[in-house]
């Protein structure tokens, strides 16, 4: 029987709940003429999602801001009810929601452990045999006697992921509260949770904009896309889904930003575009596939011994790659009118994700600038890569192997 049970579980809210004289006095008339009143939009956070999770299972929930994580927690650890729907729990729940949940910033640290313990209904000589090792996970024995109020909050998360991740309940519920404090506190964090998932076995449920750490840790991923349910599975699958999103989004925002560009005055860029490794013209290039990159160009003055350049860089401006046509083309001269000049390119190794192109123009030996311009196009790569080389820009061509210490010393 699953621990986690959710079934249809739909939570609206209602957006803004103020309204002018006007409409309150008419609303009033409405209701005494038994008309319908006009009522406030209503929003769904959570709109008819099910799922169940087993008992030992770790579970991560990612998604964008607004798309519904939180206020699944919220219900899981019965902070909220929902509108529609039901959620089963058959088992304590230690939730770490939000920083410093649970925490009276009233009470002394020593206090709140108490109290967050009893709330779980932990008895308190099973409290006070933890007690050492609560504090002394958090860091705060020198203030643990003092009211948590006075606490900085990091001091507070501190506190409160101890506490949580200390007492013995069934269903641990995290939000967001992994990477606190200083590096080595992270660090002990990252500990305790790995000791939770493999050696006790609990079930935990884990949100975090950390996309690797998500993979790192759960056995399973649910992607929540606008209050519901968008991709549930394996980790790496559901992942790359939501880099696929994000990047998508993030090209759709960038399309917004200018190009910056100076000239001569001597050519136009009049179309800069892609083709995929079958000639196409594309938007999204494919990581290790061949492509090319167009530059269409209107010479309004005859121009001589040219050399042109582009360069990938990332959306904040990291340089990435440049490459220059003078040592493969020799280009005397162009004349007046429109031309074309084609750079194909092998076996993209640029990884998945959001990038742009700069471009430029040379003339003479000297490198006089005929054009040169940064963010001209916004491009996407797409495409599976193994998790080995999952973090950076562009993939190595590189073998491991292992050589035997014996035969070496020979």
């Amino acid at each position: 029987m699953a621990i986690i049970e959710v079934n249809h579980l739909t939570k609206e809210y209602q957006l803004g709940h103020l309204t002018s004289a006007k409409e309150t006095a008419l609303n009033a008339l409405r209701r005494l003429t038994f008309q319908p009143t006009l009522e406030r939009e209503r929003f769904k956070a959570l709109d008819d999602v099910s799922f169940q999770i087993e008992e030992g299972e770790v579970v991560g929930i990612i998604g964008h801001n607004g798309a519904g994580k939180s206020t699944l927690l919220k219900h899981l650890a019965n902070i909220s009810k929902p509108t529609k729907g039901e959620v089963i729990v058959r088992g304590s729940v230690a939730p770490l929601i939000e920083v410093g949940a649970g925490v009276n910033p009233e009470l002394t640290g020593r206090e709140n452990i108490f109290l967050n313990g009893a709330i779980l209904g932990i008895p308190k000589r099973v409290i006070q045999q933890k007690l050492d090792e609560i504090i002394d996970f958090s860091e705060l024995e020198q203030f643990i006697d003092t009211p948590v109020k006075r606490y900085s909050s990091g001091m507070t998360v501190k506190l409160g992921f101890s506490i949580a991740t200390s007492m013995e309940a069934d269903i641990l519920i995290v939000d967001e509260v992994l990477a606190v404090g200083d590096l080595s506190f992270q660090r002990k964090c990252f500990d305790r949770m790995e000791d939770l998932i493999k050696r006790q076995g609990r079930t935990v449920l884990l949100v975090s904009h950390n996309i690797r750490q998500i993979q790192r840790l759960c056995n399973r991923v649910i992607l929540l896309d606008h209050g519901v349910i968008h991709m549930e599975g394996d980790p790496q699958k559901v992942c790359d889904r939501f880099y696929e999103q994000s990047d998508k989004k993030i090209k759709d925002t960038m399309e917004l930003s200018s190009s910056k560009s100076i000239g001569s005055g001597e050519i136009d860029l009049m179309e800069l575009y892609f083709c995929n490794e079958f000639g196409k013209r594309t938007e999204d290039l494919t990581y290790k596939k061949d492509c090319s990159i167009h530059f269409k160009i209107n010479v309004i003055h005859e121009i001589e011994d040219l050399t042109f350049g582009f360069g990938f860089h990332t959306t904040d401006f990291l340089y990435l790659t440049t490459h220059n046509s003078e040592e493969q083309i020799n280009i005397e001269r162009i004349p007046r009118g429109i031309t074309e000049i084609t750079c194909n390119i092998k076996q993209l190794p640029l990884l998945p994700g959001i990038y742009s192109i700069r471009f430029g123009i040379t003339s003479g030996k000297s490198a006089r600038t005929i054009f040169y311009g940064e963010n001209m196009k916004h491009f996407q790569v797409i495409g599976k890569i193994p998790i080995t080389i999952r973090d950076g820009f562009f993939a190595l061509d590189a073998k491991w192997e292992q050589t035997d210490a014996n035969t070496a010393a020979i």
